[in-house]
């Protein structure tokens, strides 16, 4: 097995007990960058340089007794939104052409103090504004969509160009790109994890988190990264709190929702069996299944868009004014769309956010997780718009993938995917367990169990290089 290979579980006790070193690791990963970004393009930037020169430091500190825990020396990727001081921040667009951060973001910041190395910055959909992070292939089968907005995050891990990466989700951005490429993704808690010096997509709705390969891993990076911040108006003073999993797999009185609405409809029918598959897994480890009915989903997208459109458009109003030529066409469309959608829309969508809320707590106190599809779909073929169910329906693509996800932004509940089985092309299906505020132990707990059942996973195998038929 190659350094690139190890999970970040793996890798930090190989660090720790210096059987690795981090100039190892991180020569390992940056080799496989070489090999496979021609044709994944999950990198906006790659700090190379910067990365050896962390990661020396890092091996100098650990040999002088300095380790300072389970990221140090690891590599990394970062969101093009995120900030890291004096390195660009460009949201994957040209409106940010030039753009260089003065300082760190707060999660930066952290993964910073924790020894964690910068390998580069990673692809997000323009601006976070959408579902596909068209400019990455697929880990899987490039051709494919990497899904969106944190498509190169989740295509860096899943590559093995990264081992462990960060994401944001305003409406399943991390978890959508994480199901598809076969990863691990958390969308923690609203306001667990700081968003200051993190470009804004919808401030409501926005979160920041890991995408591993691991449960465990997730929950070593969300570690790092929970805490208060008064510069983010919305961060909660959440006690510091080791979210790392225990070693057994018993889920004895763990009550596990299945929904009998709204996740299982209109939805691929391979996915519906793995995920189902997955949750009987979750059964046999000793959970209790409990139906439940998923309450207010005729309110779903209308308060999704509700909330996200005119919040976004808030956030662009000089530069879509004054450069909007900069903005590819299809986010330069929603960001004008929201210019015409009327104040009472958002006010309405905001009170369909605090009654939503209030019955997926009232439906959280029967049972402690819920268990769903993360995805209808598998990934589509790069450029396809819409997606036809068994009974006619037409779907957009981002309406499909954003579908199941956006429940949890809408309510602010920790949601996590795991990877369940492929389907029979080949690609990742996602299952998604969702829990209560600031209990992400739990959800992390039961993920970690789930996957002690099943083989180890492998990497995305490498994609072939780009050739002069099948060019870039």
């Amino acid at each position: 097995m190659q350094p690139y290979e190890l999970t970040l579980t793996a890798a930090a006790d190989a660090i720790r007990t210096r059987r690795l070193s981090p100039v190892e690791l991180v020569d390992s990963v940056l080799d496989r960058v070489e090999q496979t970004e021609p044709r994944h393009r999950a990198y906006a930037t790659v700090t190379a340089e910067r990365a050896r020169r962390a990661a020396r430091e890092a091996a100098d500190d650990i040999a002088a007794g300095r380790h300072r825990g389970p990221l140090h020396g690891v590599p990394m990727g970062l969101k093009d939104l995120i900030d890291v001081a004096g390195e660009a921040t460009s949201a994957s667009s040209r409106v940010r052409a030039g753009h260089r951060a003065r300082a760190d973001s707060t999660v930066a910041a952290r993964l910073s103090a924790a020894g964690a190395v910068l390998v580069g910055k990673t692809h997000t959909h323009e601006f976070a504004y959408g579902l596909t992070t068209p400019q990455t292939g697929n880990a899987w089968d490039p051709d494919r969509v990497a899904g969106g907005s944190s498509g190169g995050s989740a295509v860096a891990v899943a590559a093995g160009t990264a081992t462990f990466a960060l994401g944001t989700d305003t409406g399943g951005s991390i978890r959508v790109p994480a199901a598809l490429n076969g990863v691990v993704g958390l969308k923690p808690t609203y306001g667990l994890v700081p968003r200051h010096g993190v470009t804004s997509l919808s401030w409501s709705l926005d979160h920041v988190g890991p995408i591993t390969r691991t449960a465990e891993d997730a929950a070593l990076v969300l570690t790092a990264l929970a805490g208060h911040d008064p510069r983010d108006p919305a961060s909660l003073p959440a006690p510091a709190v080791n979210h790392r999993p225990g070693p057994g797999t018993d889920l004895t009185g763990v009550r596990i929702g299945v929904p009998r609405t709204y996740y299982f409809d209109h939805v691929d029918a391979e996915v519906e069996a793995a995920v189902r598959h997955a949750i009987d897994s979750l059964q046999a480890l000793g959970a209790r299944l409990v139906e439940v009915d998923i309450p207010m989903t005729r309110y779903i997208q209308a308060t999704q868009w509700g909330l996200m459109v005119p919040e976004a458009t808030a956030y662009h109003e000089a530069t879509l004014r004054t450069v909007p030529e900069l903005y590819q066409a299809d986010v330069r469309v929603l960001l004008e769309a929201g210019e015409l959608m009327p104040a009472g829309d958002h006010l309405r969508a905001q009170r369909a956010r605090t009654l939503m809320g209030q019955e997926w707590a009232r439906m959280l106190r029967d049972v402690d997780l819920i268990a769903a599809p993360t995805l209808p779909a598998t990934a589509v073929e790069a450029g396809q718009e819409t997606i036809t169910w068994d009974d006619g329906t037409v779907e957009g693509v981002s309406d499909a993938f954003v579908r199941l996800s956006a429940p949890a932004n809408i309510t602010g509940v920790p949601s996590l995917t795991v990877p369940v089985g492929h389907d029979t092309a080949g690609l990742p299906i996602g299952m998604q367990l969702m829990g209560r505020p600031l209990e992400e132990s739990l959800i992390l707990q039961a993920g970690h169990a789930y996957e002690q059942t099943r083989p180890a996973r492998e990497l995305a195998p490498a994609a072939p290089a780009p050739d002069a038929t099948h060019g870039l």
